[in-house]
């Protein structure tokens, strides 16, 4: 296939290479190292593709290219760019570019995309961005291959409105790569709205997702809104999707099929208008195997799959995550620290089970503890050390109590509503979510016997058939 490519990079060798490669594979090239001369050759109508750098001694190639599109609005731009970061390929795809390459790049690829812009050129939707420059705003730290990868993915996300799944380790950012995704989406004026199913005991879910009518259950006092209608006209982030009981996964699947609900004793039909991402770090296709998630449910939700790497797979990204932590401990009116080089590659070495969370907390500890203005190997050793046994921080004691045990609990849960408060009715339903186990486990004991069980939990008799009735137990004699 032929065409001409306009090469437009500041680097004498970079653009040498390109020459080289794209003449082999029989494209005529003309490349230059400023703006000035690609927008001239662009006004005579030269070309067929255009690959630009971002920085050029003249002009930003971001700033020039919806200047390329409005004059020549059907010819592919290719960018490239050292600079990789999310903010470069958001915009990039927010102006209009065909493709984005992060340097250093495999010429492989780069022909790749060349022939496929050639072949099949588009004509990018321009859309306005408000994108403020600071990349500090940007939550996605991290220049590895890894990391360029996902920026890539994302920026082409952004002016869709899929279904995404993010799969990854605790404490790899799933839940900010799902606030990017709106919040330099096309839903970025309308709500985000986050639940985690692994906070929420699964007799509430269906409540927390669609809302409740008055009077729906015990302790329903007041119409309460779900979050499907909290975020309307936004995003909602279903956290540990894979925690989710197989009853509510079916309402959730002929919601994504119907695009409708109804609350929990409601009868209307309400539709709803959101762009559902979900998170998970389990294998949901071995829970599809074992009967423990909706194999349909899986492929409504599994539209985009976007996997976030551990941190250990892309530990050249620890420095630039580390000075990012501690400028904001800095800016948190903590003094003001660096690390030095032998201290940051004993944090490259270390495994991180809990990923860019655990390496989050051991840089605010270190910032709130250390008086050093210069963090050393003796203090991340030290630091370290004792963490190796360590595998996340979701532990607890085997001798904790009940008492400690629903406070956890609870807590979370509160946790889950940190952007407002729960549902009226919590105490009702926090009563029924622990007598249903209290029940269930006194009757297996007894063998079924609801007399022997009664007695066991100082219950009447007749009181005991009632509560077996309200929560649906089923009694089996027997059991043991």
């Amino acid at each position: 296939m032929a065409g001409t490519i306009l090469v437009a990079d500041d680097d004498q060798s970079i653009r040498t290479v390109l020459d080289q490669a794209l003449s082999r594979a029989n494209y005529i090239v003309r490349s230059t190292g400023n703006a000035a001369t690609l927008y001239n050759w662009v006004l005579e109508g030269a070309g067929d593709v255009i690959l630009t750098d971002v920085v050029m001694p003249d002009e930003n190639g971001l700033d020039l290219l919806p200047r390329i599109k409005k004059i020549r609005p059907d010819i592919p731009v290719i960018v490239m760019s050292a600079q990789n970061t999310l903010l470069t390929a958001i915009k990039a795809t927010e102006r209009g570019a065909y493709d984005y390459l992060p340097k250093p790049f495999d010429l492989k690829e780069l022909l790749q995309v060349v022939e496929r812009a050639l072949s099949k050129p588009k004509k990018a939707a321009r859309r306005s961005s408000n994108i403020e420059d600071d990349e500090a705003k940007i939550p996605l730290i991290g220049r590895s291959p890894a990391m360029q990868e996902i920026y890539r993915v994302l920026a082409r996300l952004m002016g869709t409105d899929l279904t995404v799944l993010i799969s990854g380790e605790s404490g790899t950012g799933k839940e900010l790569v799902a606030r990017a995704l709106h919040e330099y989406g096309k839903r970025k004026n309308g709500p985000f709205v986050p639940i985690n199913m692994a906070a929420i005991p699964k007799e509430l879910i269906e409540s927390e997702l669609f809302g409740h009518e008055k009077g729906a259950f015990t302790g329903a006092d007041a119409r309460a809104i779900g979050r499907f209608e909290q975020a309307q006209g936004g995003t909602l982030f279903l956290d540990e999707i894979g925690d989710m009981p197989i009853e509510a996964q079916t309402r959730l699947l002929r919601v994504l099929q119907q695009g409708e609900y109804t609350t929990v004793g409601g009868r209307t039909a309400i539709k709803t208008d959101v762009r559902i991402i979900a998170a998970t770090n389990r294998d949901l296709r071995q829970f599809v195997r074992q009967g423990l998630f909706r194999e349909d449910l899986y492929y409504r939700l599994n539209v985009v799959p976007l996997r976030l790497p551990p941190l250990r797979e892309r530990a050249e990204d620890i420095p630039d995550l580390v000075r990012h932590f501690l400028e904001q401990t800095h800016e948190e009116g903590l003094l003001a620290k660096s690390i030095d080089n032998e201290a940051l590659e004993a944090l490259k070495r270390y495994k991180w089970p809990g990923n860019v969370r655990e390496l989050e907390n051991l840089v605010r500890r270190l910032g709130a503890l250390y008086t050093d203005d210069i963090i050393s190997l003796s203090i991340i050793d030290q630091e370290l050390s004792p963490q190796e046994a360590a595998v996340g921080g979701n532990a607890y004691s085997d001798d904790e109590s009940l008492s400690m045990a629903v406070e956890r609990h609870i807590s979370k849960y509160f946790d889950a509503h940190s952007e407002g408060l729960p549902p009226p009715g919590l105490y009702e339903r926090v009563l029924r979510e622990i007598e249903r186990p209290l029940i269930t486990l006194s009757l297996e004991a007894t063998n079924g016997n609801q007399i022997k069980a009664a007695d066991l939990l100082g219950l009447n008799r007749n009181t005991l058939r009632k509560k077996i009735r309200e929560l649906d137990i089923q009694v089996v004699r027997g059991l043991k």
